[in-house]
């Protein structure tokens, strides 16, 4: 190996390791995110108010259903963004993941974007504007890895 690729592989490796260390930051926010909702579910019922304020008049069944469907769809949403944030931990072990990170940050980006700001009938949001608000924290995170990977020698 020459000094010139020694010296190559030792500059990239202190950005590759802030590319890692916002990936594993970035999936354990996405794992609080994916678990807040059945907290939620189990304490306070944020959900099930924010139904009742849209649908006053449904039966607590109703009710029930709509707090199920959106409790469970930002559950799996958190799941798949796991899942996302752990491919682009292993392409980060294999170099430079520019390709990776970019389309997995965009793919963040554009459903945390949408869960902020679908509404549907009574609804001015489906999801309540927190858990909107705080689905953006994992996108924060996907920002700092693709300037990193952006950042790092090829």
């Amino acid at each position: 190996m020459t000094t010139a690729n020694t010296t190559a592989i030792r500059t990239a490796d202190p950005r590759m390791g802030q590319v890692r260390q916002a990936l594993w930051i970035g999936l354990a926010l996405q794992l609080a995110l994916a678990a807040l909702p059945l907290l939620d579910l189990a304490t306070l019922d944020t959900i099930t108010a924010h139904v009742r304020t849209a649908y006053p008049d449904w039966s607590a069944g109703d009710v029930a259903l709509d707090r199920n469907a959106i409790t469970w769809s930002l559950v799996g949403l958190g799941v798949l963004g796991a899942v996302g944030w752990l491919i682009a931990l292993l392409r980060a072990r294999r170099g430079a993941p520019r390709v990776t990170a970019t389309v997995l940050f965009t793919l963040g980006l554009v459903t945390s974007l949408t869960l902020l700001g679908t509404g549907g009938e009574n609804y001015d949001q489906i999801v309540p504007l927190g858990y909107g608000l705080l689905g953006l924290l994992p996108v924060l995170a996907g920002l700092a890895a693709l300037v990193s990977v952006w950042r790092t020698a090829r």
